[in-house]
């Protein structure tokens, strides 16, 4: 694992040594006394401040890049270029030209790389796509999704571990960039690569507010606002059908809502201790040729182009 930070105390890192298969043997932060305390709480047994060193070990075949993403295509081309396979945070790179150089560098030593979309993996969301995929809300024809959240306090802007986000040029877009590759994703596992898209942020940068469009095979139409400057937080997600709808969340851990012929089912899901975990296990098995990618270069690439898309400025 390349960087030890907050995301992966919990999250993910405990999830390598407990899926199938698995297991998290060495650890590098540039920081000796916090990599050394990481390896220690963690139960690793090789620890570095050196990547090189670490990609050097013959006991490792695998990388976790968890770094901020302006150190996402730095650490992967050291990875692939050293025969290791590589499971890379999201969003996938800095911009959209970053993860095209991935994909190519993922071609050019044939190796294997997984998008950290972990969403995908989910119980949750897995039922979701699966009451689309069932045709349970008829043929979809909208999607609108709101994400509203307080502006950051001074003292929150002050954390180390949210400066980052909201310096584009470590994170590619602020808070935009952090949390809305979560939605852009799922609507492309569910309804594919979209025909068309667009969006219109808002004048200041890091993006603070940001609204923009999908248009997927069948005249899906997705909707979307980002807005980090609300007094009352929104957290909402709505497919609707010719058949029915479904209503959930990305965070609030709300129960999926099917309503369709008149009736309101429930599906409540319990939180998972690791959220990571079903996604590092399906990356575990394709590692191992077991089964296909859960989250490619391509896809990973598909929602940088789109987050790109929703935040550059245009003229008259």
């Amino acid at each position: 694992m390349i960087g030890a930070g907050d995301v992966t105390e919990v999250k993910s890192g405990p999830a390598f040594k407990k899926v199938p298969d698995s297991d998290l043997v060495a650890v590098m932060r540039r920081d000796e006394a916090k990599v050394r305390d990481y390896a220690e709480r963690h139960g690793i047994t090789d620890w570095y401040t050196d990547a090189n060193a670490l990609l050097a070990n013959p006991d490792v075949n695998a990388i976790y890049i968890a770094t901020p993403p302006h150190m996402h295509l730095h650490y992967a081309e050291k990875a692939l270029r050293a025969g290791k396979k590589v499971y890379v945070e999201k969003p996938v790179a800095l911009n959209t030209g970053e993860a095209r150089q991935m994909k190519s560098l993922v071609r050019q030593y044939n190796g294997h790389l997984v998008v950290a979309h972990y969403r995908r993996a989910i119980p949750y969301f897995v039922k979701i796509k699966a009451i689309v995929d069932e045709g349970l809300i008829g043929q979809p024809r909208l999607v609108n999704l709101r994400i509203y959240k307080k502006a950051l306090s001074a003292e929150e802007l002050a954390v180390p571990r949210i400066q980052w986000r909201i310096d584009p040029a470590v994170s590619g877009g602020g808070l935009f960039h952090d949390l809305a590759p979560h939605q852009v994703d799922l609507m492309v596992a569910i309804f594919g690569r979209p025909l068309r898209y667009n969006g219109t942020p808002d004048s200041r940068i890091p993006a603070v507010r940001v609204a923009g469009q999908m248009l997927f095979a069948g005249d899906v139409l997705f909707n979307g606002v980002w807005d980090f400057d609300q007094e009352k937080e929104a957290d909402t997600c709505e497919i609707i059908g010719t058949k029915g709808s479904l209503r959930f969340s990305f965070f609030d851990k709300t129960p999926i809502l099917l309503e369709a012929g008149g009736e309101v089912e429930e599906f409540v899901f319990e939180p998972l201790p690791h959220v990571q975990a079903p996604m590092i296990a399906q990356t575990v098995q394709y590692f191992l040729d077991r089964r296909s990618n859960p989250c490619s270069i391509d896809e990973g690439l598909i929602c940088m182009q789109v987050l790109d898309a929703f935040t550059a400025e245009k003229g008259e």
